[in-house]
């Protein structure tokens, strides 16, 4: 059997660093558990990924771009962007003051029950059917 050489990957790969660079990640990636995409003939893991790239089991745009991906330090996400905050209540003089008092709403017991009493479902209607 032929040993697999650069001169067979050079048509997959024009550049030869380029080619060293993805079969060396793809041959980490074999000893890491990746599946193999040809039968391995007893080869270790280098020849196997030159054997895949060679083989076209592996597009080298998809080879590049898993060895882009797995050197980058600070991998970028896309997030939506934040929603811009509703613009602020224009101050009144009162709270400009700083020895005005704070006024609150008040509401009376019996506005909160019937409040309350508006929330709560309905009661249900009880069947006398005996």
């Amino acid at each position: 059997m032929a040993r697999v050489t650069v001169e067979d990957c050079i048509d997959k790969v024009d550049n030869r660093f380029e080619l060293v660079l993805m079969a060396s990640h793809r041959a980490r990636a074999i000893s890491s558990g990746s599946n193999i995409l040809v039968a391995r003939d007893n080869d270790k893991n280098p020849v196997v990924a030159l054997r895949e790239i060679a083989d076209s089991k592996l597009p080298p745009a998809d080879l590049k771009e898993d060895l882009i991906h797995s050197l980058q330090k600070q991998v970028e996400v896309d997030e939506p962007e934040a929603e811009a905050a509703p613009p602020l209540a224009p101050a009144s003089a009162a709270s400009l003051d700083p020895g005005a008092e704070a006024q609150f709403d008040r509401m009376t017991e019996e506005d909160l029950l019937r409040g309350l009493e508006g929330m709560a479902p309905p009661p249900e209607p009880e069947d006398d059917a005996e």
